[in-house]
């Protein structure tokens, strides 16, 4: 079927085991776009991400990225397609430092130092503490600091896609508010995002369309501003 999305998956199933995780999954990222996963805890979000990334095997369906299938691509071939994947949790390297941290994200772009460090550059903008702290180890930066990071890490990965899973969790709220203005921004810079988030009410906020995830199915999707008034939405999600 003809499409001009950047990412297309199609049917996606998923398992652990004899337990299925995902149960038919399809949904279009188109480019440019920020588009918003939300659902509650244990609706199967991560596992969607890790299995677009390929981190875990998928049962059936297919995944096409810029035209390609993708579904059973190793992992590092996914990221040099173009696919840069912000784990929940941040998963920094503790011992290393900020700079390092930053320098591990542009691995498949250090043939072009120039870019690189044009690059670090505009992280250090965006994010100003990581230049504060950049020679102190990633695991001495608070939660929110290792949230900019990770971010600062992929984004050196030279992204068509963003995958971010759950940038909020742990953060105090006027961290979360200003996670999520950096997510804007980057997607209004030309980045196209995939957003995962239990915080429903902040990721539909600043995305274009939303899906709603339940027990590892897509229920409900729509642009974001139809979800945010959805009653049904607003009650299981939104604390209406």
């Amino acid at each position: 079927m003809p499409s001009n999305a950047l990412l297309q998956v199609a049917g996606l199933t998923a398992h652990y085991g004899p337990i299925q995780a995902l149960h038919g999954i399809s949904l279009e990222v188109n480019p440019g776009e920020l588009v918003a996963m939300v659902g509650a805890n244990g609706a199967g979000k991560t596992t969607l991400l890790h299995t677009l990334s390929n981190v875990h095997k998928a049962s059936g369906g297919q995944v096409i990225f810029d035209g390609r299938e993708i579904t059973r691509t190793a992992p590092h071939k996914i990221v040099q397609a173009g696919i840069c994947h912000i784990p929940e949790g941040r998963q920094v390297f503790a011992p290393l430092s900020v700079e390092d941290n930053l320098l591990l994200g542009g691995f498949t772009q250090r043939k072009d130092k120039a870019w690189v460090a044009e690059e670090m550059e505009k992280i250090y903008q965006l994010f100003p503490i990581l230049q504060e702290k950049r020679r102190q180890a990633a695991g001495t930066l608070s939660g929110g600091q290792q949230q900019m990071l990770a971010m600062g890490r992929a984004l050196l990965g030279r992204p068509k896609l963003l995958l971010l899973d759950e940038p909020s969790m742990g953060l105090a709220p006027l961290l979360v508010a200003e996670i999520f203005r950096v997510v804007r921004e980057l997607n209004e810079q030309g980045v196209t995002i995939l957003l995962v988030e239990q915080n429903a009410k902040a990721a539909l906020g600043i995305a274009d369309r939303g899906y709603v995830l339940e027990t590892g199915r897509v229920v409900l999707s729509a642009d974001a501003d139809e979800l945010l008034a959805d009653e049904a939405v607003q009650k299981a999600y939104l604390g209406h």
